[in-house]
């Protein structure tokens, strides 16, 4: 017979492992969306070709290792905040509506070379929020990066770079954060 602590301890085990495994999966899915849209900003379509080879192994590869890697012993236990699963919705909803606009925004002032940078933008400042609701702080990490990558886009379109090299660099930085969190998150918690 189990005790009710026993059974408390194994159920947070559970949710650990799951919640890491599928935000692995996530970030690993959206690494693959990113680096697709990245290889789009390239000229020859044999590079583009490899590349979207190239992300889809990796993204088979992330998502193997997020089954297998949070099978292994378990560090520390997430410890969700009150109502985390509406916050949740709440950050991901202001999310997809944030994207629209920027969407929106640069396609209504005719400069639709800003999405690509417009969307990193949104999607790492969504990553802050995410970390404490989560409980998972290589999040601010991965906030960070995005973040500067966004930044980074800005100032190569400042340079009067096309938005097809703007949507490579972007996209594949992206990609590289996403799956190097999604990685993180599957082998370290």
């Amino acid at each position: 017979m189990t005790t009710p602590t026993e059974t408390t301890d194994a159920e947070c085990l559970a949710l650990t492992r799951g919640l890491r495994r599928r935000g692995a999966i996530v970030l690993a899915g959206f690494g693959l969306v990113w680096a697709l849209a990245g290889g789009s900003g390239v000229a020859a379509a044999p590079v583009s070709i490899a590349l979207g080879v190239v992300a889809a192994a990796v993204t088979a590869g992330a998502v193997v290792v997020a089954f297998r890697g949070t099978q292994g012993p378990v560090t520390r236990l997430v410890r969700l905040p009150e109502k985390w699963n509406r916050g949740v919705g709440l950050v991901n909803g202001a999310e997809l509506l944030a994207i629209f606009a920027v969407i929106a925004a640069s396609n209504a002032s005719g400069h639709p070379e800003f999405i690509p940078v417009g969307i990193c933008l949104v999607v790492g400042l969504h990553f802050f929020p995410l970390a404490r609701l989560f409980d998972q702080p290589q999040y601010r990490w991965t906030a960070i990066l995005l973040t500067a990558l966004a930044l980074a886009g800005l100032a190569v379109l400042a340079t009067g770079a096309s938005a097809e090299t703007t949507r490579a660099v972007v996209g594949l930085g992206a990609a590289a954060v996403l799956w190097g969190s999604s990685f993180h998150v599957a082998l370290r918690g």
